[in-house]
């Protein structure tokens, strides 16, 4: 029986070789078997991950075989009616937290994770396609709203507030989506657009905004125009007022040096006065003396050295020359000689 056992074995075993049909990966593709009848293990899904490009032969009728692509996806969800994943309005359409509507571009890259594509297969999703429409298109369509929505209008603006948000929708869609075997790599936003009474609100903000800051700007201007020249007249001022502080010194000098050179020459006649009163002094004095008598006789011989003298005899009404007066006598011949040039 042991023989017969073996053989039947080895007949079934060539049966299986001859009648497989051969399965394909791409070079980007994991394969996922499904065992609908086994005859040595369970049934369902085999948890194994078949690698990429390779071929690999199963029996068929009794084994099921399904692919996923591993590349990076973008799911991409715009206002565009002729780019991204649906020829037809497709963008966010959601409310800000300040109450005023907004649709936003939004792009969602993700892949899926190789070693969970057995897991993918059983619990989440067949194929790429039902993954994308059903899965991750649901998901990023749901909760990048309320996050997007915690935004200020203003705020979009801000190029560096929106891409806080994404990161955040990121870490969001990774938490929800990861446990199901899917990698969220990136949240991009794109473009934006608020309703038209808004937008002229907002441009006409923009504008008032820009008039603004140039009305800033030109009085800054004038103010710096002014300081300019407020610097400029105080250099003036500064100027004149060493210019009058120059001219004063050099005047004082002047009329310092003036009035040394005055106080010096008053000095000399000073010393002068007092040189030639004390010299009167002192004549005076010599004059007033026993010798004084005769100093002035013989200044009067001097005086009238080689003068006509007349010499007037001794008689009543004439001269005593030992009395004589001699005062009396110069204004005799004064007076005399006066008569004598008429």
């Amino acid at each position: 029986m042991k023989p017969l056992y073996v053989a039947a074995l080895a007949g079934l075993f060539i049966l299986s070789i001859a009648g497989c049909v051969p399965h394909t990966t791409g070079a980007t593709e994991v394969g996922v078997r499904t065992h609908k009848l086994a005859f040595f293990g369970p049934n369902g899904v085999e948890d194994k991950v078949y690698a990429p490009g390779a071929t690999y032969f199963f029996l068929p009728f009794i084994n099921d075989w399904n692919v996923f692509d591993t590349k990076l996806q973008n799911l991409e969800m715009t206002y565009s009616k002729t780019s991204g994943d649906r020829k037809a309005q497709d963008d966010l359409v959601f409310k800000t937290v300040d109450g005023n509507d907004i649709s936003l571009d939004v792009i969602i890259a993700y892949r899926i994770d190789a070693n969970k594509a057995p897991y993918i297969l059983q619990y989440v999703a067949p194929d790429d396609l039902t993954l994308r429409d059903k899965v991750v298109r649901t998901v990023a369509r749901s909760k990048p709203r309320d996050i997007f929505g915690e935004l200020k209008t203003e705020s979009f603006y801000v190029a560096e507030a929106r891409e806080a948000q994404a990161n955040k929708a990121k870490e969001a869609l990774q938490h929800i989506l990861g446990p199901m075997g899917i990698i969220v790599e990136k949240v991009l936003t794109n473009d934006y657009r608020f309703n038209p009474e808004y937008t002229k609100a907002i441009e006409d903000k923009k504008v008032a905004d820009q008039q603004v800051e140039k009305n800033k700007s030109a009085q800054h201007a004038a103010r710096e125009q002014y300081k300019r020249k407020l610097e400029e007249a105080r250099g003036e001022v500064n100027k004149m007022v060493a210019d009058a502080d120059g001219q004063y010194l050099k005047d004082k000098i002047e009329a310092d040096v003036y009035q040394e050179k005055q106080k010096l020459i008053a000095e000399a006649i000073k010393t002068e006065g007092v040189a030639e009163a004390k010299g009167i002094q002192e004549m005076n004095n010599a004059l007033s003396g026993p010798g004084g008598e005769a100093i002035v006789k013989l200044r009067i011989a001097e005086a009238i050295q080689g003068k006509h003298i007349m010499v007037l005899p001794v008689s009543e009404g004439g001269m005593n020359l030992k009395t004589t007066d001699i005062n009396r006598l110069i204004e005799t011949l004064g007076v005399k000689a006066l008569s004598g040039k008429q």
